[in-house]
C-alpha cells in the first residue's frame, strides 16, 4: 500500500470527523440503516478495508516451526531404495553437483543412508509416518502432507528467513506482520501476532532466534510479533511499578496519549500510532495475559494430551496450549519456534529425543481445536527451513556419530485445518528422496497458498517502499490448487 493511503487509514478517530465534510451525523445514519448486517460482520480491529480478496476458508494461522531441518528421510518419506543401497555412493545423476553446507561440501564419499526409523502407513489416505512420531500418525486423516516443498537455501539462518519473510535477507516483514496488516486481528486484549520459542532440553545444537523471524520490516512496527517469554512473565514491563495503582496508570497514560495525538496530527508518523497503540494493549495485557497463562480451568483430560511438559514455562507443550488459547481468545497468527532438529553427528540419539518432545503436542493441538471446533477455520503448519541429506554425513561405520547434512532440494512439512485437503499426501520425491519428482512446491507457492487460504490474493496485498511495491511473495509464487480442499 501507497504511504499516502497508509497514512489515511492512520488518522485518529477525532482527525478523520475533524475533516470530514458531511461529519458524524452520516456515519451515525449508515451505522443505524446497517446495523443488522453489522452486527452479523465478524469483530475485525484494523486490517485494509479492501481485504479480504475472495471468502476465506482459514481466519487464524498457527505455525510450529522447527528450526534445525527435521530428516524427511526418517519421518515422512519412506525410500526403500535408500535400504536397498545403504552404505553405496549416492549416484552422481542424482546429485547432479548440487550444492551442500561446508560440513559435507568437501565430502567426496556420500554413502546412501536408510531409514533409522521404522515405517507405516496411516489413515485413509495411507500417509507414511514413522514410528518416532505415533501421535502425529494418529492425525493422519487431518493433515495434509506436502511432500515436494524446496527451497534456495542451505544454511539455517537464510533459509529460516526466506521461509517466514519470503526473502533469504532480514528486512522484510514476516508472513504475521503482513497477515495482521492486511487483516487485523480479532482481540483488543491481547496481540494480534505473537511468537513464542523453544529448544530441545540438551541443547544439542546452537540455533539462535532472530528477532526478524517475527519483525515487521518496512511495515509500522506495530505489526511486527510480540514475543513471549519462556521464563518468569510472558512480557516484561506490563506490572505497574512499586506505589501506582491501575487508576493512576490509566490516567498516565491518558495524558500521554494526548500529547501523541497532538504529534500524530501534526506529522502523521505511524511510528507515533503504534508507540499509541502499544501503550493502550500493555495496559489491556496487564489483565488479561494472567487469565491466559492459567491452566486451572482446562481438563485434565486435556492437558493429559499435551504430555508431562504442558505447565513447564518455555517447553513446546506449554507454548502449543498457549497456542490454541491464543486463537481462542481472537490472535490471528501464533509462530511457536522450536530448536533442535540439526542433527549432523546424533541422528541416532537426538533425533528420537525431539520427536518425543514435539510429537505428542503437535497432535494435541489439532485435536483439541478441533474438539473446539477451530480446526476449520484455523491452519495448523508443521515443518522446518529444508530437509537432511537421503546420505550419511560422516563415517558410515562410526555409527554413533551418524547424522545428515541439510538439504534444501525436497523436504517434507504438513498442514492441517483452515480449508487444506486433510487426509492426503501432495507431491514425491525421486526414489533416493533427493530432489522432487512430482508436483514441486517453491517456498513463495507455499507462502501463496497459506495466503489464499486466508482470502488473500498474494499478488495484490503490497506496500511501497523505497519506490517499489512489495509483497510476501516477492514476484513469485502460485497457489498449490492440489492443497486446497
Amino acid at each position: 500500500m501507497h504511504p499516502v493511503h497508509e497514512h489515511a487509514l492512520l488518522q485518529s478517530r477525532r482527525h478523520f470527523f475533524g475533516r470530514t465534510a458531511t461529519g458524524i451525523g452520516t456515519a451515525a445514519l449508515a451505522t443505524l440503516l446497517n446495523r443488522d448486517i453489522s452486527a452479523a460482520a465478524p469483530k475485525v480491529i484494523g486490517g485494509l478495508p479492501s481485504l479480504p480478496h475472495h471468502p476465506a476458508k482459514a481466519k487464524r494461522v498457527i505455525y510450529l516451526f522447527q528450526n534445525g531441518a527435521p530428516t524427511h528421510v526418517d519421518l515422512f518419506d519412506y525410500k526403500p531404495e535408500l535400504t536397498k543401497r545403504k552404505g553405496e555412493q549416492i549416484p552422481d545423476s542424482v546429485v547432479k553437483g548440487a550444492r551442500f553446507s561446508t560440513m559435507t561440501g568437501g565430502q567426496t564419499v556420500r554413502p546412501c543412508l536408510p531409514n533409522i526409523t521404522n515405517f507405516a502407513q496411516h489413515g485413509k489416505g495411507g500417509a507414511w509416518v514413522s514410528d518416532f512420531l505415533p501421535h502425529t500418525a494418529s492425525i493422519a486423516d487431518d493433515c495434509c502432507f506436502v511432500k515436494s516443498m524446496f527451497t534456495t537455501q542451505v544454511n539455517h539462518a537464510p533459509a529460516i528467513c526466506f521461509m517466514l519473510t519470503g526473502s533469504e535477507m532480514p528486512g522484510r516483514p514476516s508472513m504475521g506482520a503482513w497477515l495482521t496488516y492486511g487483516l487485523g486481528t480479532e482481540t483488543e486484549e491481547l496481540p494480534g501476532f505473537v511468537a513464542m520459542t523453544s529448544r530441545d532440553k540438551e541443547a544439542s545444537c546452537g540455533q539462535i532466534f532472530y528477532d526478524s523471524y517475527w519483525g515487521s520490516g518496512f511495515l509500522p512496527t506495530k505489526f511486527q510479533g510480540v514475543k513471549f517469554r519462556g521464563s518468569g512473565d510472558p512480557v516484561l514491563y506490563l506490572s505497574n511499578p512499586d506505589g501506582q495503582s491501575r487508576a493512576s496508570r490509566r490516567t498516565a497514560l491518558d495524558d500521554l496519549n494526548k500529547l501523541n495525538e497532538l504529534t500524530l496530527k501534526e506529522f502523521g508518523d505511524p511510528e507515533t500510532a503504534t508507540r499509541m497503540s502499544q501503550y493502550e494493549m500493555a495496559y489491556r495485557m496487564q489483565m488479561s495475559v494472567p487469565e491466559l497463562t492459567d491452566f486451572s480451568k482446562e481438563p485434565q483430560k486435556v492437558l493429559d494430551m499435551y504430555g508431562p511438559d504442558v505447565k513447564k514455562q518455555g517447553s513446546f507443550a506449554f507454548n502449543c496450549l498457549m497456542a490454541r488459547r491464543l486463537v481462542e481468545r481472537g490472535s490471528r497468527y501464533v509462530q511457536l519456534l522450536h530448536a533442535g532438529w540439526d542433527q549432523h553427528r546424533n541422528l541416532n540419539t537426538q533425533l528420537k529425543v525431539q520427536c518425543q518432545d514435539t510429537d505428542g503436542p503437535s497432535a494435541a493441538l489439532v485435536k483439541d481445536l478441533k474438539r473446539l471446533g477451530l480446526l476449520e477455520d484455523t491452519l495448523v503448519i508443521w515443518g522446518g527451513e529444508f530437509g537432511r541429506t537421503p546420505f550419511l554425513q560422516g563415517d558410515i561405520k562410526d555409527v554413533k556419530s551418524w547424522g545428515r547434512d541439510h538439504h534444501p532440494y525436497v523436504f517434507t512439512v504438513w498442514m492441517a485445518g483452515g480449508g487444506v485437503k486433510a487426509g492426503t499426501s501432495y507431491g514425491e520425491s525421486d526414489d533416493f528422496g533427493f530432489a522432487p519428482a512430482k508436483d514441486a512446491v517453491h517456498i513463495h507457492d507455499f507462502q501463496a497458498t497459506i495466503l489464499h487460504l486466508l482470502g488473500i490474493d498474494h499478488t495484490k496485498l503490497t506496500f511501497r517502499f523505497q519506490g517499489r511495491d512489495y509483497r510476501l511473495t516477492d514476484v513469485h509464487g502460485h497457489v498449490v490448487k492440489g492443497l486446497l480442499a
